[in-house]
């Protein structure tokens, strides 16, 4: 049975691929995606060897770069996302890499408050199901899709990496599942194997502000403020600093500093969700590609409680997805 885990965030296409049989194999780009008469050639003349090259409609779009590299195209910070020609390059994109042409099962998400919306997990659905022509030459068809709440995708990733021996989470515990991503911050609260819809929500405080917040920090101290990009890419490559008018800058003390006047929205928004519940959480389970950015904030909201996460949090959801379709 082939089978898509395909998380298409806000920063980064998140991909989990592979036969139920022969196992999964994953893959992660930038999510920039505009079409294709918005790039620019390289000042060298050399071919954009990282383009994927993919069809909306009948138009050619270039998807699965940084989303800076477009000339006169805004990238989608809104709710409606998953409605935008942009995403739809992403989802061809997300198809292209997984090289196959026929799929039994797509597992994909949405934020939590707009899962709680049945009219748009059924539209979402919709849109993924059938055949897709993905470039002029290919064409993938898409037998069965489930739509989730993200979250739920991390906390299959977790429990997958659980040592059944010693295991980190109690079958019995109630789970409260954060998801830091780029637009948004998603959580969960799974007790007794079901969803919590009144204890789950979302929050727009997430990755997207806090880097902003972070420039914010930098130009008071160095006179110009980085872009939410320019540390998107940094933190992509692993580099620990930014050039900023012409001086390197450590940027971890101001992504702490922003983390820490986030904090105290993040906990409030999460506490108040659980305030219909007459028991508090077991255990945390902390996951997505700002896992990181985020654990001070979580771990000052439930200072009792374990906080734990998946090894490589960014592709923990798709990984979850994976392994949801397979079961």
């Amino acid at each position: 049975m082939n089978i898509v885990g395909l998380d298409i965030g806000y920063s980064n296409l998140k991909l989990a691929y592979g036969n139920s049989e022969k196992g999964m194999q994953t893959a992660i780009r930038p999510a920039g995606a505009a079409p294709a008469d918005r790039f620019g050639s390289r000042f060298d003349g050399k071919e954009q060897d990282d383009f994927l090259h993919v069809l909306v409609g009948d138009e050619p779009f270039i998807a699965g770069v940084s989303s800076d590299r477009a000339e006169m195209w805004e990238r989608s910070l809104h709710s409606e996302y998953a409605r935008t020609p942009s995403y739809t390059a992403l989802f061809h994109a997300g198809l292209l890499l997984s090289g196959m042409t026929e799929v039994d099962v797509l597992v994909t998400g949405l934020p939590v408050d707009q899962y709680k919306d049945e009219v748009r997990r059924a539209e979402l659905e919709k849109q993924f199901i059938g055949k897709h022509k993905i470039t002029p030459k290919r064409t993938v068809e898409i037998s069965k899709v489930k739509v989730v709440a993200q979250p739920t995708g991390g906390l299959f990733d977790m429990i997958s990496q659980d040592d059944e021996e010693n295991p980190l989470i109690d079958e019995d515990a109630r789970i409260l599942v954060v998801d830091p991503g780029f637009f948004s911050l998603d959580w969960v609260l799974i007790s007794n194997g079901q969803l919590q819809r009144g204890s789950s929500g979302t929050s727009h405080q997430a990755s997207s502000v806090l880097l902003e917040q972070a420039g914010i920090l930098i130009a008071e101290e160095y006179g110009s403020k980085p872009t939410v990009e320019t540390f998107e890419k940094a933190i992509r490559a692993g580099k620990k600093s930014l050039l900023v008018m012409g001086q390197r800058v450590d940027i971890e003390p101001y992504l702490k500093r922003a983390s820490d006047l986030l904090s105290a929205n993040t906990a409030t928004s999460i506490l108040t969700s659980l305030r219909v519940e007459k028991m508090s959480p077991d255990i945390v389970v902390l996951v997505g590609g700002g896992a990181d950015f985020f654990r001070g904030a979580v771990q000052t909201a439930f200072p009792k409680l374990k906080v734990i996460s998946p090894q490589n949090p960014v592709l923990s959801i798709a990984r979850g997805y994976w392994e949801l379709g397979a079961a």
